[in-house]
């Protein structure tokens, strides 16, 4: 049954509770709202001795306000405005006073702490207060010990729990690890762990953009050994989850990531030939992936960037110079080939069944877009498509477009 607004002091009470909880139990991984009708169901599904309950009101299953076992806290629903409101007032003063007065007090609690501990408590009830974050970096900037950033990695990770697309969250990791950079060199476990951190994310919330730019953004701290260990780690998570972009646009970045190796001066340079490997083996993975899943954008996508480059940078330049921007496209024996194996693999794409199954008609689409993606970059391809398929078949190649997406067609062809 809902409550009405509580007292003051049933706000302190409540508060007090929250805060003991977070203190007593800091190995708590995970947290959660849940309905007061819940308590009575994860009473039966755990022994009740150790859940923290409000002692006091009488334990009838509705009355309980948290919920604290195996280092997970569940909230009741009953309380989280009346409770967000007390905390942030709480947190608001400690800060004015932290600000007035520095971290100077008469009493046991400093104001550094006090605003610390309530920071804490609001920022676990609403991610995205930003004041409750700008304040911790006020007090983080100021602390020397690597420790004190490892824990704030710990409460940023337990309200990702969940506020899984918390904008302000991720933001704050990116500069908990930039400050460990700066000021203690950034250890390769971080990475490591930070990257783990999003592909679990990922499982529980599909298609979370905000955690995939975190991945991403990692990138840029990886030596090129790791850069290696994390595409090798991704590409099963990224077989099982084909429809989601996100995944395949952090391969990108570490494929990108070790292109830029190649042009490394001194002894640092990855090692062309097996830069080489690893991207022939992503195209013939893509390939794969593109055969059996049909009709995912995604791998189309993907395909786009992975022959682009392999063209570039492996077939028709074998300097130790970076290609330029808009440098042209020589096709040499080996691009032909190339070419040659992608226009049997449009072909085999641009047969739709007599089921006319809607996935085969997404498939013959963007195969055909594709294909007319590449021929903007190498016009020369558009003679060896018309040699390789006929006039007729390039006609349908076209009309498929023209069918499913005309404006992108004209994009393509009159830009």
């Amino acid at each position: 049954m809902k409550q009405g607004p509580c007292s003051e002091e049933d706000c302190f009470s409540l508060l007090k509770q929250f805060e003991h909880i977070l203190e007593s139990d800091p190995l708590i991984d995970e947290v959660g709202f849940i309905h007061p009708s819940q308590f009575i169901m994860l009473d039966e599904e755990a022994s009740s001795s150790n859940v923290y309950q409000n002692e006091v009101q009488p334990n009838n299953g509705t009355s309980r306000k948290f919920w604290n076992k195996d280092h997970k806290l569940g909230i009741s629903t009953d309380i989280l405005v009346q409770l967000c409101k007390y905390a942030k007032h709480v947190f608001l003063l400690a800060l004015d006073e932290y600000k007035c007065h520095g971290n100077i007090s008469c009493s046991p609690c400093t104001p550094e702490s006090e605003v610390m501990k309530h920071s804490q408590a609001v920022l676990l009830l609403s991610s995205d207060f930003g004041t409750a974050w700008n304040a911790r970096k006020l007090i983080l900037s100021k602390k020397d010990q690597l420790s004190a950033f490892t824990e704030e990695l710990r409460l940023s990770g337990l309200i990702l729990s969940n506020s899984p697309k918390s904008e302000s969250t991720w933001s704050h990791r990116r500069w908990i690890i930039k400050m460990i950079s700066q000021r203690f060199s950034t250890p390769q476990e971080i990475i490591t762990k930070e990257s783990e951190l999003v592909e679990s994310i990922g499982e529980r919330s599909k298609m979370n953009y905000r955690a995939w730019y975190h991945r991403c953004w990692l990138v840029s701290y990886m030596e090129i050994e790791q850069v290696i260990q994390e595409l090798n780690k991704s590409k099963r998570w990224a077989g099982l989850h084909v429809a989601d972009s996100s995944c395949f646009h952090y391969r990108r970045r570490l494929m990108l990531k070790i292109l830029e190796s190649l042009y490394v001066k001194g002894g640092n340079a990855y090692d062309k030939s097996e830069a080489r490997k690893n991207w022939k083996e992503e195209l013939d993975w893509n390939k794969e992936l593109v055969e059996r899943y049909v009709g995912r954008e995604a791998l189309w996508l993907h395909r786009r960037f992975l022959s682009l480059n392999w063209i570039m940078y492996f077939a028709c330049n074998d300097s130790d110079v970076s290609p330029e921007p808009g440098e042209s496209i020589i096709i040499n024996e080996e691009i032909a080939i190339f070419i040659d194996n992608e226009i049997q693999l449009l072909e085999s794409s641009m047969t739709v069944p007599d089921t006319k199954f809607e996935d085969f008609q997404a498939q013959a689409l963007h195969a055909a877009v594709y294909m007319l993606w590449l021929t903007k970059k190498m016009p020369e391809l558009w003679r060896m498509l018309e040699e390789k398929l006929g006039t007729e078949k390039v006609k349908c190649v076209m009309s498929t477009i023209a069918l499913e997406r005309p404006s992108l067609l004209h994009h393509l062809v009159n830009v």
